[in-house]
């Protein structure tokens, strides 16, 4: 970058023919040109510029300089603008590391008007339930809940900011089985487990009043939390035993009577996800599009 700088002093003086002149169109000194000048031709070992008290003409290596240096240091400007204006046009490729219910139940809402948005942005999102480093995994940020979140990353909420887990089964099953009256009723169920590809099956959690109660029940389907979940949910409609699931995941089947509420009472609720990314200085362009796209939406009417 000296370098740089030095051409573009010696570039202003030959053109303005003389260091006065130049210094008053480069916005610097006289005294600060001539040091560049000198550098320059110290570096390169030629003498540039044929200096005397009335005029400062380019020797012959110099006006060979100034007929390439012109054109190619008008490249690096027009380069270093297109560079500038990322910063208003963002283009280029996000990556997102998301949980697959934040595939289903968050961004549907989010990327359509993005991408209409921000044209020139490509959003790949990478949808899996285990737990990854998002930058070991070449991705610029990802979304998790606050029990997930790494301690150095900066995180923003993104989606519902209340989120309630639902336990539902079809009006068939409970009118062969009967309704579950407390959590522990569920001991005596046929119930739709999930595990995580991690291995572990969570227990079912309740709370009403203060009172906190986890149960484990066991049934006749147990399927990998993700990828396999609209499996246990079509096999409840179905009447094959009670699922609990995100209620936002259960809604459609909810509200169409396909599935009836089962303790709605006691349906915990948590706090919703956050778009999470390092906390670096200069974040990448489509990411700050990103980013200040949620916090808009986050911050507006509904």
């Amino acid at each position: 970058m000296d370098d740089l700088g030095d051409l573009n002093a010696f570039l202003a003086v030959a053109r303005a023919g003389g260091f006065r002149d130049g210094a008053r169109a480069a916005g610097a000194s006289a005294s600060g040109l001539s040091d560049a000048v000198r550098r320059l031709e110290a570096r390169l070992g030629v003498r540039l510029l044929n200096r005397t008290t009335r005029s400062v003409v380019p020797t012959e290596a110099g006006r060979r300089l100034l007929e390439r240096l012109g054109p190619a240091l008008g490249e690096v400007e027009a380069a270093l603008d297109a560079a500038r204006g990322d910063r208003d046009r963002p283009a280029g490729t996000l990556r997102l590391n998301v949980p697959i219910s934040a595939s289903r139940l968050v961004l549907p809402r989010l990327v359509p008007p993005f991408l209409a948005a921000y044209p020139g942005i490509r959003l790949e999102v990478i949808a899996e339930d285990g737990f990854v480093d998002v930058l070991a995994a070449g991705c610029d940020a990802g979304i998790r809940y606050d029990e997930r979140l790494e301690g150095d990353m900066i995180a923003i909420p993104i989606g519902p900011r209340v989120q309630r887990f639902a336990t539902a089964a079809s009006p068939d099953y409970l009118r062969r089985h009967g309704c579950p009256d407390h959590p522990r009723d569920l001991l005596r169920h046929a119930c739709l487990r999930g595990r995580f590809p991690s291995g572990a099956m969570p227990p079912w959690e309740f709370e009403r009043g203060g009172e906190a109660v986890r149960v484990d029940p066991t049934g006749p389907l147990l399927v990998s939390l993700g990828g396999a979940t609209d499996l246990a949910v079509e096999a409840a409609v179905a009447g094959t035993g009670i699922i609990t699931l995100f209620e936002d995941w259960l809604r459609p089947h909810l509200d169409a009577g396909a599935l009836e509420p089962v303790l709605e009472a006691w349906w915990p609720a948590f706090s919703g996800p956050f778009l999470y990314y390092p906390g670096r200085r200069l974040v990448p362009a489509p990411l700050r599009a990103f980013i200040d796209f949620v916090r808009a939406r986050e911050s507006g009417p509904g």
